[in-house]
């Protein structure tokens, strides 16, 4: 139960770092949700079917989105901690699954399903928590988007490391199926240990109101956010499942001596650079227009013309240019779609945006499961593929561009 004594500001400097527990949350639940993707090769390697292991990838979205549009909303109603404080747990219970359950396909996707569920939370949720903390009465005065910065910076790190870490230890070190999910569910359980000390920031509301009145997000329709922020959304796991679930796959023939290492170098290369990047998005960033969106989404085209290129030569240095592009342009535009929403929302909708914004951006994730099925059922190469996806994101990149300069009518 929350109480008044959750809510009191924090006052010395030790409370003030109290972000750092839902930062460290949600890296180790962002690390559990992408630990599987290096290993990708390897389960196709072990028999599994291309398109199955796809749509195991694709699983956890159906965690994610759910969690983001149920959990975003009741915890603008309900209070941040008692919606953020069981993620990390489910999260540890969804790689333990998938520690035990190599063999079996349905405890796979049952632990895809977990990992989702923990991730659609701290991403509605826990980005939500950690701005409020992130600013008075909670901590400093700090520059606008900090917090939208501290969200995607945590969530991007731990994408990157736990991909590098499951690849290298399915690699080289023993227990290839199972240590990288242990190690993850070890994570959680601390971080959740961590995160407990942080403070509530939202007191909850009074009053009857049915479910369906808290899962309203007027804010959605917003033209800023319409416009801007959800093409931006559109491409950003789009852009890395491109990177590192397809190309790895079809550089499979190419790379002999260590293919789950290769898979793993990938997604940190497209991670690394994304999260570079967005340590430098305020200087990218300019309020009152859609510089950032439209750097992200030009990237994202050039990014797309280079998978073209790189899925028909099938060469290391395409496939690591690829990488870089494609990082680059999801760092952006995750930091560019989270300001938007930053400057956008009410208090009492922040989170029912952002789980809006992530369950759109989610959708990337079904992006290798359909080219895996319209190359193998319908014919198409993956350069073609790419050169339409290519021409859509420029799409995109021009409906940003006539929306530039929308004014963000801040509400409060």
């Amino acid at each position: 139960m929350t109480t008044l004594t959750d809510l009191r500001p924090a006052r010395s400097a030790t409370a003030t770092k109290h972000w750092w527990g839902v930062a460290a949350a949600m890296f180790a639940i962002a690390w559990g949700g992408n630990e599987f993707t290096p290993l990708l090769v390897m389960y196709k390697s072990h028999g599994l079917a291309p398109t199955t292991v796809d749509l195991l990838l694709f699983y956890y979205v159906l965690g994610i989105v759910p969690a983001l549009l149920i959990g975003g909303p009741l915890s603008d109603r309900y209070g941040r901690r008692g919606l953020l404080l069981p993620a990390p747990l489910i999260a540890a219970s969804g790689s333990l699954l998938l520690a035990f359950g190599s063999g079996s396909v349905p405890a796979l996707a049952a632990g895809r399903v977990l990992c989702g569920v923990a991730l659609g939370l701290a991403m509605a949720v826990g980005s939500s928590w950690l701005k409020e903390l992130s600013q008075p009465p909670y901590g400093p005065t700090l520059p606008a988007g900090t917090g939208a910065r501290r969200s995607a910076m945590s969530l991007t790190g731990g994408f990157a490391i736990g991909a590098g870490t499951a690849g290298v230890l399915a690699q080289w070190a023993p227990l290839p199926n199972t240590l990288a999910y242990l190690i993850n569910a070890a994570l959680c359980l601390a971080s959740a240990a961590w995160m407990s000390r942080a403070p509530e920031t939202v007191p909850p509301q009074e009053g009857p109101r049915r479910l369906s009145d808290d899962l309203k997000i007027p804010a959605a329709g917003h033209r800023r956010f319409r416009y801007i922020a959800l093409p931006a959304a559109l491409w950003l796991f789009t852009s890395a499942a491109t990177s590192y679930a397809v190309m790895p796959t079809l550089m499979l023939p190419h790379v002999h001596g260590a293919p789950i290492a290769f898979s793993a170098l990938i997604t940190v290369i497209t991670l690394g650079c994304g999260f570079t990047i967005q340590s430098v998005a305020r200087r990218i960033d300019r309020p009152g227009t859609a510089r950032a969106a439209a750097v992200g989404l030009a990237l994202v085209t050039c990014g797309m013309l280079a998978a073209t290129w790189a899925s028909g030569a099938l060469t290391l240095g395409a496939t690591i240019l690829t990488a870089v592009v494609l990082g680059a342009g999801y760092g952006i535009g995750l930091v560019a779609g989270l300001q938007e929403i930053e400057r956008i929302a009410r208090p009492d909708d922040l989170a029912g945006l952002t789980a809006v914004f992530y369950s759109v951006s989610y959708l990337g994730f079904g992006v290798p499961a359909g080219l895996s099925y319209l190359h193998q059922h319908a014919g198409f190469s993956y350069p073609a593929m790419y050169s339409w996806l290519a021409v859509a994101a420029a799409g995109c990149l021009v409906l940003v561009l006539r929306n530039y300069r929308v004014a963000p009518e801040i509400r409060r």
